[in-house]
């Protein structure tokens, strides 16, 4: 094993499938030359891979149009979107192209395509740079999305997105880029749709992904302290999510909260919670609780943005609520 902060992980993943496969690109805005990536995610790959590190013109929807024509003609692009809040700019080319392709043909064509982007919440960047738009795409049949929330899980999903025939949304959180962790020296790839128990617990399980999982396994250290036993659930793919990790873990704890970092109503997690109140109703002790960002648009404003976004504070509170 290696230590490796999560970009250092991501950008491995990339370059280890770019010199597997010749038919792996990757197509965004500045990706190559000094820059590398708005979040310097793909720094120095345009030298190793000299015409597929590809930096276009600004607009979102060229790049969704490219890769759904690469896609289907067997070509593995790799799109970067600067910012989760600019998604919208390319629902087109995913959600009506991409992923209803295979089916319009008859299992036909398939369209094996990744959409990379970042999303955060709680950094102050203004409503039109801050914002997560997973929802969106939970709710676009055919598509897979992922999300990681560790150095180990960004590499071995990113290879496993990559080698996917299916459209791929890989989900970032920019406060976990300089997140560090062990990763295997040796090659791996992680199963897309497979959940992690990050913590074991018998008490409360949270269910969680991406940033929200640190949140989570910070309070399940300090509700500990209280004597109660908390497991954390990291759903890492959640479309498809894993249904059976969710009813192993409801079904030995009794308790589910339900965070992420998104906007309450509509969100993500909402659908995880109406899938524990529908399909594992007998085993709950007490209702589900969800833990969300409040259904305002991000400010920009320090202050502000403490009062919108979740953080470990948020999920302890709903530890002890659920408990009572």
């Amino acid at each position: 094993m290696k230590t490796m902060r999560f970009i250092e992980a991501l950008r491995e993943g990339l370059a280890e499938e770019m010199r597997r496969d010749p038919d792996v690109f990757q197509i965004g805005e500045s990706l190559g030359r000094e820059q590398g990536g708005m979040f310097k995610v793909t720094d120095g790959l345009d030298k190793e891979f000299p015409g597929r590190v590809i930096d276009s013109p600004i607009s979102e929807a060229a790049l969704g149009g490219v890769a759904v024509g690469a896609g289907m003609f067997g070509m593995r692009p790799v799109v970067e979107i600067m910012f989760g809040s600019l998604m919208p700019l390319l629902l087109d080319e995913i959600h009506n192209q991409a992923g209803t392709l295979h089916y319009v043909s008859g299992g036909k064509i398939n369209c094996s395509m990744v959409v990379r982007t970042c999303n955060w919440m709680r950094i102050v960047s203004g409503p039109h740079h801050c914002g997560n738009f997973d929802a969106m795409f939970v709710n676009s049949p055919g598509v897979k999305v992922v999300v990681p929330s560790t150095p180990y899980d960004v590499k071995g999903l990113i290879k496993a997105s990559i080698r996917d025939n299916d459209p791929v949304v890989f989900m970032e959180y920019s406060p976990l880029y300089q997140v560090k962790g062990e990763v295997p020296e040796e090659e791996y790839v992680l199963p897309i749709g497979k959940a992690d128990v990050k913590r074991e617990g018998t008490d409360v399980s949270i269910i969680t992904y991406g940033v929200g999982v640190h949140d989570a396994l910070a309070a399940a250290a300090e509700a500990e302290k209280s004597g109660i036993s908390v497991e954390v659930v990291d759903l890492r793919t959640i479309l498809p999510y894993d249904k059976e990790a969710i009813r192993k873990s409801v079904a030995k704890t009794g308790r589910a909260i339900v965070s992420y970092e998104g906007f309450k109503t509509g969100g993500a997690g909402a659908e995880f919670a109406a899938f524990i109140a529908e399909e594992c109703i007998e085993d709950l002790s007490a209702p589900v609780l969800r833990v969300a960002c409040k259904d305002v648009p991000n400010p920009s404003n320090s202050r502000l943005i403490e009062g919108l976004s979740v953080g470990k504070k948020d999920v302890l509170d709903a530890v002890f609520k659920v408990m009572e």
